[in-house]
Protein backbone atom coordinates (compact mmCIF):
# COMPACT_ATOMS: atom_id res chain seq x y z
CA UNK A 1 0.00 0.00 0.00
CA UNK A 2 1.67 3.24 -1.13
CA UNK A 3 1.09 6.68 0.95
CA UNK A 4 -0.86 8.14 -2.08
CA UNK A 5 -3.45 6.21 -2.10
CA UNK A 6 -5.02 8.22 0.74
CA UNK A 7 -5.38 10.91 -1.51
CA UNK A 8 -8.69 9.72 -3.26
CA UNK A 9 -9.87 7.19 -0.53
CA UNK A 10 -8.24 7.14 2.80
CA UNK A 11 -6.80 9.71 5.52
CA UNK A 12 -2.99 9.28 6.04
CA UNK A 13 -3.33 8.65 9.50
CA UNK A 14 -6.08 5.79 9.03
CA UNK A 15 -3.45 3.79 6.55
CA UNK A 16 -0.16 4.66 8.51
CA UNK A 17 -1.66 3.67 11.96
CA UNK A 18 -3.38 0.15 10.67
CA UNK A 19 -0.64 -0.55 8.43
CA UNK A 20 -3.70 -1.55 6.06
CA UNK A 21 -3.04 -4.47 3.02
CA UNK A 22 -4.06 -3.90 -0.42
CA UNK A 23 -6.20 -6.62 -0.82
CA UNK A 24 -8.06 -6.15 2.91
CA UNK A 25 -8.60 -2.77 3.46
CA UNK A 26 -12.56 -3.36 2.80
CA UNK A 27 -13.79 -2.38 6.47
CA UNK A 28 -10.70 -2.15 7.86
CA UNK A 29 -9.65 1.48 7.21
CA UNK A 30 -11.96 5.10 7.84
CA UNK A 31 -12.35 6.02 4.58
CA UNK A 32 -12.88 9.94 3.85
CA UNK A 33 -16.49 11.26 4.37
CA UNK A 34 -16.82 11.08 0.89
CA UNK A 35 -16.08 7.70 -0.08
CA UNK A 36 -18.24 6.26 3.16
CA UNK A 37 -21.28 5.42 1.59
CA UNK A 38 -19.55 4.07 -1.41
CA UNK A 39 -17.52 1.46 1.20
CA UNK A 40 -20.34 0.69 3.07
CA UNK A 41 -22.06 -0.41 -0.24
CA UNK A 42 -18.90 -2.03 -1.03
CA UNK A 43 -18.51 -3.82 1.83
CA UNK A 44 -21.92 -5.52 1.58
CA UNK A 45 -21.29 -6.87 -2.11
CA UNK A 46 -19.34 -10.64 -2.15
CA UNK A 47 -16.37 -10.67 -4.46
CA UNK A 48 -18.27 -13.19 -6.83
CA UNK A 49 -21.66 -10.60 -6.99
CA UNK A 50 -19.09 -8.36 -8.21
CA UNK A 51 -17.09 -10.24 -10.19
CA UNK A 52 -20.70 -10.96 -12.41
CA UNK A 53 -20.89 -7.56 -12.57
CA UNK A 54 -17.52 -7.06 -13.99
CA UNK A 55 -18.20 -9.51 -16.51
CA UNK A 56 -20.94 -8.51 -17.47
CA UNK A 57 -19.60 -5.00 -18.04
CA UNK A 58 -17.07 -6.22 -20.22
CA UNK A 59 -19.67 -8.68 -22.42
CA UNK A 60 -21.89 -5.12 -22.54
CA UNK A 61 -19.13 -2.54 -24.13
CA UNK A 62 -17.96 -5.31 -26.45
CA UNK A 63 -21.66 -5.46 -27.91
CA UNK A 64 -22.25 -1.84 -27.85
CA UNK A 65 -18.94 -1.58 -29.60
CA UNK A 66 -17.30 0.98 -27.16
CA UNK A 67 -13.67 -0.02 -28.69
CA UNK A 68 -10.35 1.95 -29.90
CA UNK A 69 -8.30 1.00 -32.56
CA UNK A 70 -4.41 0.09 -31.35
CA UNK A 71 -2.29 0.52 -34.15
CA UNK A 72 0.60 -1.38 -34.72
CA UNK A 73 -0.12 -4.42 -32.66
CA UNK A 74 -1.49 -6.56 -35.77
CA UNK A 75 1.11 -8.57 -37.80
CA UNK A 76 -1.37 -9.06 -40.71
CA UNK A 77 -1.38 -6.05 -43.01
CA UNK A 78 -4.11 -3.71 -43.15
CA UNK A 79 -5.55 -5.30 -40.07
CA UNK A 80 -5.73 -2.96 -37.00
CA UNK A 81 -7.15 -4.61 -33.80
CA UNK A 82 -9.90 -3.35 -31.89
CA UNK A 83 -10.31 -3.43 -27.89
CA UNK A 84 -12.23 -2.33 -24.97
CA UNK A 85 -10.90 0.05 -22.97
CA UNK A 86 -10.87 -1.72 -19.10
CA UNK A 87 -13.47 -0.71 -16.85
CA UNK A 88 -13.11 -0.62 -13.20
CA UNK A 89 -16.38 -0.65 -11.10
CA UNK A 90 -14.52 1.17 -8.21
CA UNK A 91 -15.48 4.66 -8.99
CA UNK A 92 -13.41 8.60 -7.90
CA UNK A 93 -15.27 10.35 -5.96
CA UNK A 94 -15.07 13.90 -5.55
CA UNK A 95 -16.99 16.07 -3.13
CA UNK A 96 -18.82 19.47 -4.23
CA UNK A 97 -16.20 21.65 -2.75
CA UNK A 98 -13.54 20.12 -3.94
CA UNK A 99 -15.34 19.66 -7.91
CA UNK A 100 -16.25 23.41 -7.45
CA UNK A 101 -12.77 24.57 -6.58
CA UNK A 102 -11.30 22.27 -9.62
CA UNK A 103 -14.11 23.88 -12.00
CA UNK A 104 -12.77 26.97 -11.24
CA UNK A 105 -9.38 26.83 -12.14
CA UNK A 106 -10.27 24.97 -15.27
CA UNK A 107 -12.61 27.77 -16.54
CA UNK A 108 -9.75 30.31 -15.70
CA UNK A 109 -6.92 28.32 -17.47
CA UNK A 110 -9.69 27.64 -20.40
CA UNK A 111 -10.18 30.97 -20.63
CA UNK A 112 -6.30 32.48 -20.78
CA UNK A 113 -5.41 29.58 -23.64
CA UNK A 114 -8.36 30.97 -25.75
CA UNK A 115 -6.90 34.81 -25.23
CA UNK A 116 -2.95 33.20 -25.95
CA UNK A 117 -4.48 31.64 -29.70
CA UNK A 118 -6.38 34.78 -30.45
CA UNK A 119 -3.12 36.92 -29.51
CA UNK A 120 -0.62 34.93 -31.37
CA UNK A 121 -2.65 34.71 -34.51
CA UNK A 122 -3.03 38.92 -34.28
CA UNK A 123 -1.60 41.49 -32.64
CA UNK A 124 1.11 38.83 -30.63
CA UNK A 125 1.49 41.22 -27.62
CA UNK A 126 2.68 38.17 -25.55
CA UNK A 127 5.84 37.92 -27.62
CA UNK A 128 6.20 41.75 -27.51
CA UNK A 129 5.98 41.65 -23.96
CA UNK A 130 9.04 39.34 -23.77
CA UNK A 131 6.90 36.56 -22.02
CA UNK A 132 7.50 34.03 -24.82
CA UNK A 133 10.31 33.75 -27.30
CA UNK A 134 9.29 34.70 -30.51
CA UNK A 135 10.96 31.74 -31.82
CA UNK A 136 8.99 29.58 -29.63
CA UNK A 137 5.84 30.57 -31.36
CA UNK A 138 6.58 31.00 -35.38
CA UNK A 139 9.11 28.23 -35.00
CA UNK A 140 6.31 25.67 -33.59
CA UNK A 141 5.33 22.80 -36.10
CA UNK A 142 2.02 23.90 -34.45
CA UNK A 143 1.46 27.05 -35.53
CA UNK A 144 0.22 28.26 -38.69
CA UNK A 145 0.61 31.03 -40.24
CA UNK A 146 -2.33 30.79 -42.50
CA UNK A 147 -4.36 31.74 -39.62
CA UNK A 148 -2.69 35.33 -39.34
CA UNK A 149 -4.81 37.33 -38.87
CA UNK A 150 -8.09 35.19 -39.61
CA UNK A 151 -11.32 36.08 -37.16
CA UNK A 152 -13.27 33.28 -35.56
CA UNK A 153 -16.45 33.66 -34.14
CA UNK A 154 -16.69 35.20 -30.74
CA UNK A 155 -12.64 35.11 -30.73
CA UNK A 156 -12.87 31.02 -29.52
CA UNK A 157 -10.53 29.23 -30.73
CA UNK A 158 -10.70 25.51 -28.35
CA UNK A 159 -14.49 25.07 -27.79
CA UNK A 160 -13.66 21.92 -26.80
CA UNK A 161 -10.83 21.48 -24.17
CA UNK A 162 -9.68 18.69 -22.41
CA UNK A 163 -7.37 19.13 -19.54
CA UNK A 164 -5.59 16.53 -18.53
CA UNK A 165 -5.25 16.69 -14.07
CA UNK A 166 -3.42 14.79 -11.38
CA UNK A 167 -3.46 15.03 -7.72
CA UNK A 168 0.18 14.95 -5.83
CA UNK A 169 1.85 16.14 -3.03
CA UNK A 170 -0.17 16.69 0.16
CA UNK A 171 -3.36 16.20 -2.29
CA UNK A 172 -2.74 19.59 -4.83
CA UNK A 173 -4.16 19.09 -8.23
CA UNK A 174 -1.94 19.95 -11.16
CA UNK A 175 -2.63 20.42 -14.91
CA UNK A 176 -0.34 17.54 -16.46
CA UNK A 177 -0.89 18.58 -20.06
CA UNK A 178 -3.50 20.53 -21.80
CA UNK A 179 -5.60 18.86 -25.49
CA UNK A 180 -6.91 21.71 -27.33
CA UNK A 181 -6.74 20.30 -31.22
CA UNK A 182 -9.26 17.26 -31.06
CA UNK A 183 -9.03 15.99 -27.62
CA UNK A 184 -11.06 12.27 -27.25
CA UNK A 185 -12.74 10.41 -24.67
CA UNK A 186 -15.77 12.17 -23.30
CA UNK A 187 -17.94 9.44 -24.72
CA UNK A 188 -16.01 7.24 -22.69
CA UNK A 189 -17.07 9.10 -19.54
CA UNK A 190 -20.66 9.09 -20.67
CA UNK A 191 -20.76 5.23 -21.40
CA UNK A 192 -19.32 4.71 -17.89
CA UNK A 193 -22.07 6.00 -16.21
CA UNK A 194 -24.45 4.61 -18.02
CA UNK A 195 -22.32 1.16 -17.22
CA UNK A 196 -22.35 2.01 -13.28
CA UNK A 197 -26.40 3.46 -13.22
CA UNK A 198 -27.15 -0.25 -15.11
CA UNK A 199 -24.99 -2.03 -13.00
CA UNK A 200 -25.41 -0.81 -9.55
CA UNK A 201 -29.28 1.64 -9.73
CA UNK A 202 -29.17 1.02 -5.71
CA UNK A 203 -25.87 3.15 -5.79
CA UNK A 204 -27.35 5.80 -7.11
CA UNK A 205 -30.24 5.93 -4.64
CA UNK A 206 -28.03 5.83 -1.96
CA UNK A 207 -25.68 8.45 -3.33
CA UNK A 208 -26.34 12.31 -4.80
CA UNK A 209 -24.22 11.84 -7.54
CA UNK A 210 -24.12 14.80 -9.70
CA UNK A 211 -25.40 13.93 -13.44
CA UNK A 212 -23.14 14.25 -16.78
CA UNK A 213 -25.79 12.99 -19.10
CA UNK A 214 -26.87 16.27 -20.69
CA UNK A 215 -22.95 16.29 -22.10
CA UNK A 216 -24.01 15.68 -25.90
CA UNK A 217 -26.22 19.33 -24.58
CA UNK A 218 -24.03 21.59 -23.98
CA UNK A 219 -21.59 20.28 -26.45
CA UNK A 220 -24.82 21.21 -29.38
CA UNK A 221 -25.20 24.53 -27.68
CA UNK A 222 -21.68 25.26 -28.34
CA UNK A 223 -21.25 24.62 -31.69
CA UNK A 224 -24.25 26.42 -32.51
CA UNK A 225 -22.80 29.51 -31.05
CA UNK A 226 -19.60 29.19 -33.03
CA UNK A 227 -21.75 29.23 -36.19
CA UNK A 228 -20.94 32.12 -38.47
CA UNK A 229 -22.30 35.48 -38.11
CA UNK A 230 -26.42 35.52 -39.88
CA UNK A 231 -27.12 31.63 -39.64
CA UNK A 232 -29.75 31.53 -37.09
CA UNK A 233 -30.44 27.77 -37.52
CA UNK A 234 -27.22 26.23 -38.51
CA UNK A 235 -26.35 22.57 -40.23
CA UNK A 236 -23.84 21.03 -37.92
CA UNK A 237 -21.59 18.06 -38.61
CA UNK A 238 -19.23 15.80 -37.21
CA UNK A 239 -16.33 15.64 -39.48
CA UNK A 240 -14.78 11.84 -38.92
CA UNK A 241 -11.34 10.72 -41.20
CA UNK A 242 -13.20 7.42 -41.18
CA UNK A 243 -14.34 4.41 -39.14
CA UNK A 244 -10.33 2.99 -38.88
CA UNK A 245 -9.89 6.05 -37.01
CA UNK A 246 -8.92 5.09 -33.39
CA UNK A 247 -11.81 7.34 -31.77
CA UNK A 248 -14.29 6.42 -34.76
CA UNK A 249 -16.97 5.03 -32.11
CA UNK A 250 -16.99 8.20 -30.43
CA UNK A 251 -17.36 10.44 -33.50
CA UNK A 252 -20.31 8.38 -34.25
CA UNK A 253 -21.71 8.52 -30.91
CA UNK A 254 -21.54 12.13 -30.53
CA UNK A 255 -23.22 13.16 -33.71
CA UNK A 256 -25.81 10.00 -32.99
CA UNK A 257 -26.28 11.83 -29.31
CA UNK A 258 -26.42 15.30 -30.46
CA UNK A 259 -29.39 14.48 -33.76
CA UNK A 260 -26.48 15.79 -36.33
CA UNK A 261 -25.12 13.94 -39.66
CA UNK A 262 -21.56 12.07 -39.10
CA UNK A 263 -19.55 13.03 -42.39
CA UNK A 264 -16.13 12.30 -44.16
CA UNK A 265 -14.01 14.32 -46.04
CA UNK A 266 -15.24 12.81 -49.44
CA UNK A 267 -19.51 13.95 -48.42
CA UNK A 268 -18.69 17.64 -48.43
CA UNK A 269 -17.60 20.05 -50.85
CA UNK A 270 -16.66 23.87 -51.43
CA UNK A 271 -18.24 26.31 -53.69
CA UNK A 272 -18.31 29.67 -53.95
CA UNK A 273 -16.03 29.70 -50.45
CA UNK A 274 -19.16 27.69 -48.70
CA UNK A 275 -19.12 24.36 -47.54
CA UNK A 276 -22.34 21.74 -48.74
CA UNK A 277 -22.83 18.83 -47.91
CA UNK A 278 -24.10 15.56 -50.29
CA UNK A 279 -26.85 14.26 -49.35
CA UNK A 280 -30.32 12.43 -50.99
CA UNK A 281 -31.83 16.01 -51.55
CA UNK A 282 -29.30 17.63 -53.16
CA UNK A 283 -26.49 19.92 -51.57
CA UNK A 284 -27.11 21.20 -47.92
CA UNK A 285 -25.29 24.68 -47.12
CA UNK A 286 -22.99 22.91 -43.87
CA UNK A 287 -22.30 26.19 -40.86
CA UNK A 288 -20.17 24.23 -38.19
CA UNK A 289 -17.68 20.87 -38.66
CA UNK A 290 -16.90 19.56 -35.33
CA UNK A 291 -13.79 18.49 -36.87
CA UNK A 292 -11.88 15.30 -35.34
CA UNK A 293 -9.05 15.40 -38.40
CA UNK A 294 -6.19 17.05 -37.94
CA UNK A 295 -5.14 20.45 -39.34
CA UNK A 296 -2.42 18.71 -41.42
CA UNK A 297 -5.34 16.23 -43.41
CA UNK A 298 -8.16 19.42 -43.67
CA UNK A 299 -7.34 20.72 -46.95
CA UNK A 300 -5.32 19.28 -49.29
CA UNK A 301 -4.88 22.63 -51.20
CA UNK A 302 -3.13 24.58 -48.12
CA UNK A 303 -1.72 21.71 -45.89
CA UNK A 304 -0.63 17.88 -46.98
CA UNK A 305 -1.34 17.98 -50.66
CA UNK A 306 -1.89 14.22 -50.54
CA UNK A 307 -4.58 13.77 -47.87
CA UNK A 308 -7.97 12.44 -48.71
CA UNK A 309 -9.44 13.16 -45.96
CA UNK A 310 -10.03 16.52 -46.25
CA UNK A 311 -11.80 18.97 -48.39
CA UNK A 312 -10.54 20.97 -51.08
CA UNK A 313 -10.98 24.52 -50.56
CA UNK A 314 -12.25 23.93 -47.08
CA UNK A 315 -9.75 26.64 -45.30
CA UNK A 316 -10.76 29.28 -47.99
CA UNK A 317 -14.61 29.07 -47.02
CA UNK A 318 -12.77 29.37 -43.62
CA UNK A 319 -11.02 32.35 -43.87
CA UNK A 320 -14.03 33.88 -45.72
CA UNK A 321 -16.06 33.31 -42.76
CA UNK A 322 -18.79 31.36 -44.00
CA UNK A 323 -17.88 28.13 -42.13
CA UNK A 324 -16.75 27.17 -38.34
CA UNK A 325 -14.40 24.84 -37.68
CA UNK A 326 -14.33 23.59 -34.17
CA UNK A 327 -11.59 23.43 -32.75
CA UNK A 328 -10.18 26.09 -34.73
CA UNK A 329 -7.27 25.52 -37.23
CA UNK A 330 -3.85 26.29 -35.55
CA UNK A 331 -5.38 25.55 -31.57
CA UNK A 332 -2.29 22.97 -31.52
CA UNK A 333 0.16 25.61 -30.85
CA UNK A 334 -1.32 26.35 -26.99
CA UNK A 335 -1.39 22.01 -26.49
CA UNK A 336 2.25 21.59 -27.49
CA UNK A 337 4.38 20.96 -24.57
CA UNK A 338 7.06 23.11 -25.57
CA UNK A 339 4.85 25.88 -24.81
CA UNK A 340 3.15 24.27 -21.77
CA UNK A 341 5.25 25.96 -19.03
CA UNK A 342 3.80 29.34 -20.17
CA UNK A 343 0.03 28.65 -19.25
CA UNK A 344 0.89 30.07 -15.83
CA UNK A 345 2.57 33.35 -17.42
CA UNK A 346 -0.49 33.37 -19.58
CA UNK A 347 -3.39 34.02 -16.97
CA UNK A 348 -1.45 36.31 -15.18
CA UNK A 349 -0.51 38.50 -18.57
CA UNK A 350 -4.26 38.09 -20.08
CA UNK A 351 -6.15 37.79 -16.82
CA UNK A 352 -4.47 39.68 -14.95
CA UNK A 353 -5.10 36.53 -12.06
CA UNK A 354 -2.72 34.12 -10.22
CA UNK A 355 -3.10 30.91 -11.68
CA UNK A 356 -5.76 28.70 -9.48
CA UNK A 357 -4.40 25.12 -11.26
CA UNK A 358 -0.72 24.91 -11.18
CA UNK A 359 1.99 23.41 -14.22
CA UNK A 360 3.53 20.15 -13.19
CA UNK A 361 7.11 21.38 -12.76
CA UNK A 362 9.09 21.43 -16.08
CA UNK A 363 12.82 21.67 -17.62
CA UNK A 364 12.81 22.09 -21.17
CA UNK A 365 15.11 20.32 -23.00
CA UNK A 366 16.17 23.51 -25.25
CA UNK A 367 18.19 24.94 -22.45
CA UNK A 368 21.17 23.82 -22.06
CA UNK A 369 20.97 24.36 -18.59
CA UNK A 370 17.87 22.33 -18.11
CA UNK A 371 19.48 19.49 -20.80
CA UNK A 372 22.38 19.54 -18.15
CA UNK A 373 19.69 18.73 -15.50
CA UNK A 374 17.95 16.23 -17.10
CA UNK A 375 20.57 14.43 -18.42
CA UNK A 376 22.31 13.99 -14.81
CA UNK A 377 18.99 12.95 -13.76
CA UNK A 378 17.58 10.90 -16.35
CA UNK A 379 16.48 7.99 -13.91
CA UNK A 380 14.42 10.11 -11.76
CA UNK A 381 13.05 12.02 -14.22
CA UNK A 382 9.84 11.85 -17.10
CA UNK A 383 10.67 13.05 -20.76
CA UNK A 384 8.00 13.57 -22.75
CA UNK A 385 8.76 14.50 -26.97
CA UNK A 386 6.69 18.14 -26.87
CA UNK A 387 4.34 16.68 -29.26
CA UNK A 388 4.05 13.43 -28.17
CA UNK A 389 0.49 12.32 -27.42
CA UNK A 390 -0.68 9.09 -26.13
CA UNK A 391 2.29 7.82 -23.80
CA UNK A 392 4.52 7.40 -26.86
CA UNK A 393 7.57 8.69 -27.17
CA UNK A 394 7.95 9.34 -23.44
CA UNK A 395 10.80 8.06 -20.80
CA UNK A 396 9.64 7.21 -17.63
CA UNK A 397 13.01 6.77 -15.45
CA UNK A 398 12.37 5.04 -12.22
CA UNK A 399 10.72 2.52 -14.50
CA UNK A 400 13.30 2.04 -17.08
CA UNK A 401 16.51 -0.08 -17.49
CA UNK A 402 19.82 1.17 -17.87
CA UNK A 403 19.96 0.31 -21.62
CA UNK A 404 16.74 2.17 -22.15
CA UNK A 405 18.00 5.05 -20.09
CA UNK A 406 21.23 5.00 -22.38
CA UNK A 407 19.21 4.70 -25.72
CA UNK A 408 16.98 7.21 -24.99
CA UNK A 409 19.91 9.87 -23.68
CA UNK A 410 21.56 9.41 -26.92
CA UNK A 411 17.67 10.46 -28.93
CA UNK A 412 18.01 13.80 -26.51
CA UNK A 413 21.71 14.69 -26.77
CA UNK A 414 20.57 14.35 -30.72
CA UNK A 415 17.30 16.11 -30.54
CA UNK A 416 16.69 18.14 -27.15
CA UNK A 417 14.57 20.70 -28.55
CA UNK A 418 12.15 18.25 -29.32
CA UNK A 419 11.75 16.98 -25.21
CA UNK A 420 10.81 18.34 -21.82
CA UNK A 421 11.20 16.57 -18.54
CA UNK A 422 9.17 16.35 -15.47
CA UNK A 423 9.93 14.99 -11.91
CA UNK A 424 8.00 11.93 -11.14
CA UNK A 425 5.47 12.82 -8.81
CA UNK A 426 3.56 10.75 -6.34
CA UNK A 427 0.35 10.48 -8.03
CA UNK A 428 -2.44 9.66 -5.99
CA UNK A 429 -3.93 6.53 -5.92
CA UNK A 430 -7.13 4.71 -6.12
CA UNK A 431 -8.87 1.00 -5.09
CA UNK A 432 -8.72 -0.82 -8.62
CA UNK A 433 -9.84 -4.17 -9.11
CA UNK A 434 -6.97 -6.01 -10.67
CA UNK A 435 -6.20 -10.22 -11.02
CA UNK A 436 -4.69 -10.20 -7.23
CA UNK A 437 -8.04 -8.70 -5.78
CA UNK A 438 -8.20 -4.70 -5.32
CA UNK A 439 -5.38 -2.96 -5.22
CA UNK A 440 -4.00 1.03 -5.78
CA UNK A 441 -3.44 2.07 -9.18
CA UNK A 442 -2.34 5.37 -10.43
CA UNK A 443 -4.91 7.83 -11.97
CA UNK A 444 -5.36 11.27 -13.72
CA UNK A 445 -8.64 13.18 -14.73
CA UNK A 446 -9.93 14.84 -17.97
CA UNK A 447 -12.45 16.70 -17.96
CA UNK A 448 -14.14 18.65 -20.86
CA UNK A 449 -14.50 22.07 -20.80
CA UNK A 450 -16.90 23.47 -23.07
CA UNK A 451 -16.22 27.33 -24.70
CA UNK A 452 -19.40 29.01 -25.92
CA UNK A 453 -21.48 31.90 -24.92
CA UNK A 454 -19.91 30.62 -21.59
CA UNK A 455 -17.75 28.56 -20.35
CA UNK A 456 -19.25 25.31 -19.27
CA UNK A 457 -18.51 21.92 -18.37
CA UNK A 458 -20.31 18.64 -17.00
CA UNK A 459 -19.74 17.62 -13.27
CA UNK A 460 -17.14 15.15 -14.11
CA UNK A 461 -14.84 13.83 -16.49
CA UNK A 462 -12.77 10.47 -17.42
CA UNK A 463 -11.00 9.48 -14.84
CA UNK A 464 -8.37 7.30 -16.22
CA UNK A 465 -6.30 4.50 -14.43
CA UNK A 466 -2.98 2.89 -15.02
CA UNK A 467 -3.58 -0.77 -14.50
CA UNK A 468 -0.36 -1.77 -14.34
CA UNK A 469 1.37 -2.09 -10.64
CA UNK A 470 3.72 1.07 -10.53
CA UNK A 471 2.78 2.42 -13.46
CA UNK A 472 2.26 6.13 -14.10
CA UNK A 473 1.27 5.95 -17.35
CA UNK A 474 -2.70 5.47 -18.03
CA UNK A 475 -3.08 6.01 -21.84
CA UNK A 476 -5.49 3.27 -23.16
CA UNK A 477 -2.68 2.27 -25.86
CA UNK A 478 -0.57 1.78 -23.14
CA UNK A 479 -2.54 -0.49 -21.27
CA UNK A 480 -4.69 1.81 -19.27
CA UNK A 481 -8.20 1.64 -18.14
CA UNK A 482 -11.51 3.77 -16.99
CA UNK A 483 -13.58 4.53 -14.12
CA UNK A 484 -16.50 6.59 -13.63
CA UNK A 485 -16.35 9.88 -12.01
CA UNK A 486 -18.74 10.60 -9.43
CA UNK A 487 -18.86 14.25 -8.22
CA UNK A 488 -21.67 14.73 -5.15
CA UNK A 489 -23.82 17.47 -4.98
CA UNK A 490 -23.99 17.68 -1.27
Amino acid sequence: MTQAFFNEMFERSDLEARGVTAVAFRGVANPRTHYRDFMAWLSAQSEQQIDIKRAEADLNFRRVGITFAVYGTSDLPGIIPERTIPFDVIPRIFPADEWRALERGLRQRVNALNRFIHDIYHEQDIIRAGIIPEAQIVGNSQYRPEMRGVDVARDIYAHIAGIDIVRAGQGEFYVLEDNLRVPSGVSYMLENRKMMMRLFPDLFARNRVAPVAHYPDLLLDTLRAAAPAGAENPTIVVMTPGMYNSAYFEHAFLAQQMGVELVEGQDLFVENDCVYMRTTQGPQRVDVIYRRVDDDFLDPLVFRPDSALGVPGLISAYRAGNVSLCNAVGTGIADDKSIYPYVPDMVRFYLGEEPILNNVPTWMCRKPDDLAYVLDHLPELVVKETHGAGGYGMLVGPASTAAQIAEFRAVLEAHPEKYIAQPTLALSTCPTYVEAGIAPRHIDLRPFVLSGTEVRMVPGGLTRVALREGSLVVNSSQGGGTKDTWVLER
